[in-house]
């Protein structure tokens, strides 16, 4: 893939520029928390639901290509897990046909290795075939062209949607009964209807880890997520629901 002078702005690019607007000034708050199972030591962790919009991870080797030499990510906003960061620094994503996505976020810190997860409408937008995984698991995945305002990588690999999980410390995992990589299902309780979202992989840490499960920006929209009156993990044995996606 490679791009050569400045791409044609097409209708998709404009629509993505609004929608990175919008998201900057009413991006999608989480959900309310709602206590889970009581820990190891008798109190309840928070359990906590939030969007994870379109991002990406990068190596400080592709920092200094995109950004310049000696370029380091700068902290904009501290994430919910501790140690984590969403940079001030963003970059393009193009795809096929020049198609892109301009402004997307980088998070850190810096990783092994590239990767870019993405919802299923930007894939389709961009004109790409993303398989849905597990962070960190990109081996024969898709990919794209990175562009910064200094330098652009081309990824042979690297590009998901990121499968929809849940963090959980040992005294989280040992409270619900479920081990790392265990599916479970959250249940959401919002105004237009119940939902049970299966398949919520998860993602054993260590001690620091808080209760947090991840969805993208389409499962949010689809569940009402930011309306959500109630938000509960159950084992993936049980059978609650009036609505499935």
């Amino acid at each position: 893939m490679s791009v050569t002078g400045n791409p044609e702005i097409l209708r998709t690019d404009v629509e993505h520029i609004v929608r990175s607007v919008l998201s900057r000034q009413f991006g999608g708050q989480p959900s309310v928390p709602t206590p889970s199972h009581p820990t190891q030591n008798g109190k309840p962790n928070p359990l906590l639901v939030n969007i994870s919009a379109r991002h990406c991870h990068l190596t400080e080797e592709q920092v200094e290509i995109l950004f310049g030499p000696g370029s380091k990510l700068t902290p904009k906003k501290w994430l919910y897990q501790e140690g984590y960061f969403a940079a001030e620094e963003t970059v393009a994503i193009v795809g096929p046909r020049r198609r892109m996505l301009p402004e997307v976020r980088i998070l850190g810190p810096c990783r092994g290795a590239a990767q870019v997860e993405l919802a299923f409408t930007d894939t389709i937008s961009l004109g790409l075939d993303v398989p849905v995984r597990i962070s960190g698991d990109v081996a024969g995945s898709t990919g794209c062209l990175i562009v910064g305002p200094n330098g652009s990588i081309e990824l042979k690999e690297g590009v998901i949607r990121a499968m929809r999980h849940v963090h959980m410390s040992p005294a989280d995992m040992a409270a619900h009964g479920v081990n790392d990589k265990d599916l479970m299902h959250l249940r959401v309780e919002s105004p237009s209807c119940t939902t049970v979202l299966e398949n919520v992989s998860v993602r054993g840490g260590d001690d620091k880890i808080k209760l947090e499960v991840h969805l993208d920006t389409d499962e949010g929209n689809a569940i009402n997520l930011t309306n959500a009156t109630k938000v509960e993990l159950l084992k993936a044995d049980s059978s609650p629901c009036s609505c499935r996606t």
